[in-house]
């Protein structure tokens, strides 16, 4: 009996890159009928239900009307029941099992099948059999990989909760017992606002404390504070959050409750573009500035990085995620030359030499790129072109630029 292996320890660029290109490649296998399988396994399910849930399925399967359905939905349960007999546990963050007879060219379908794990942790069971793998709730997960911090706050009311994605979940919403003002005046008024400070510094301790226990349980990129002025400053000012909370910017905000969150994000809405991006756009600044500066080297085209990454010179490899190339290893039929070339995604590959049509393994590009620099202990960047200097690396470069170790000739 073993466990599903998780994926290797990866940069969090190439993690989304490889698993986003995983649900590309699925997007477009299709069945003849509903008899691709689907299974979403969270961490903590017993693997025995599931076992017994696939029995009742192939039982059920015998009442489909139509012989080559109902063998392609029992044959891909068999394939399932197989592969779960040897796996002892679902891995950390669960995994998603696929079956299923898959159209291939012409007429001819093939069993194909497929074990993924997710780059967040599912957290329900799920059961979907289709013409189509369920590849929707995949891509939520990619897309809700950052998480921030939310905190709206006035002296009446406050609320925390999370940005995941573009999901707003509102998680815990207090209320204080800070007094209304009173027109009353002189000494009444003064021991009157001494009290009214008294309960509003309480009630920021009571807000602090619940965004300390929410923010440092969970793994965020930042914390954004709303609400009106001067009330937000106010209570950054008595520095009662933790000092491991990442506050990225206060913002004004009109309420104080789930939709001020709401509002908060919107109000934040650049500096939540610049934080997604911030770690790939300072690697190709230093990229674009060793270019200029000669303090540190730097190269870039796919040969030059290819020979810097043999040497063992790269120390940060840089990819544009808008790549969408083939590496393959080839020996040509006609002059009998032995290489490699690159070439788009689905094109076909031919001898640099004769011209020949060629065949060979094919790699994905960054995939292969990408083992180069880490067999070599160098770090991976994959960076988006939505962001100008993403755009640079993919225009001006090619997608594909390395920061060096040291010099290397050429």
């Amino acid at each position: 009996m073993s466990k599903v292996n998780a994926e290797e320890e990866l940069s969090d660029s190439e993690a989304k890159y490889r698993f986003a290109r995983e649900l590309e490649r699925l997007e477009d296998k299709r069945g003849e009928g509903t008899e691709l399988i689907t299974l979403y396994v969270p961490p903590d399910k017993d693997l025995n239900d599931v076992m017994r849930q696939l029995r009742d399925e192939r039982s059920q399967a015998s009442n489909i009307k139509s012989k080559r359905t109902k063998k392609n939905v029992q044959s891909a349960l068999d394939v399932l029941m197989g592969q779960l007999k040897q796996i002892e546990a679902p891995p950390e963050r669960g995994m998603i099992m696929m079956a299923g007879e898959v159209r291939a060219k012409g007429d001819r379908t093939s069993m194909e099948t497929e074990i993924l794990v997710p780059p967040r942790p599912l957290v329900s069971y799920r059961y979907h059999c289709d013409s189509h793998f369920l590849l929707e709730p995949l891509k939520e997960l990619v897309e809700e990989k950052n998480t921030y911090g939310l905190l709206v706050l006035d002296r009446r009311e406050s609320t925390v909760g999370l940005l995941v994605g573009g999901r707003v979940e509102a998680l815990k919403r207090l209320t204080s017992a800070v007094p209304g003002k009173t027109k009353a005046g002189g000494q009444s008024q003064a021991r009157f606002e001494r009290l009214r400070d008294q309960a509003a510094h309480e009630f920021y301790k009571r807000i602090a404390k619940t965004a300390n226990r929410v923010f440092q349980s969970e793994d965020l990129r930042g914390v954004l504070v709303g609400g009106p002025s001067p009330t937000k400053e106010e209570f950054m000012s008595k520095d009662l959050l933790h000092h491991e909370v990442n506050v990225l910017g206060l913002f004004d905000v009109t309420y104080t409750d789930e939709y001020g969150l709401r509002e908060l994000v919107e109000s934040a809405e650049e500096t939540l573009s610049e934080a997604e991006s911030a770690e790939e756009r300072r690697e190709v600044k230093r990229f674009l500035r060793a270019l200029v500066d000669d303090e540190t080297p730097a190269t870039y085209g796919e040969e030059q990085v290819r020979r810097a990454l043999t040497m063992g010179a790269v120390d940060t490899l840089l990819l544009s995620e808008d790549l969408r190339r083939e590496s393959v290893e080839f020996t040509c039929p006609e002059c009998g030359e032995e290489g490699r070339v690159t070439v788009e995604a689905g094109e076909e590959p031919r001898c640099p030499s004769c011209g020949a049509a060629v065949s060979g393994e094919r790699r994905d590009f960054i995939r292969d790129l990408s083992r180069m620099a880490e067999d070599t202990g160098a770090d991976v960047v994959i960076a988006s072109s939505e962001f100008a200097e993403g755009a640079q690396l993919r225009d001006a470069f090619g997608g594909v630029a390395a920061l060096l170790r040291f010099e290397v000739g050429y």
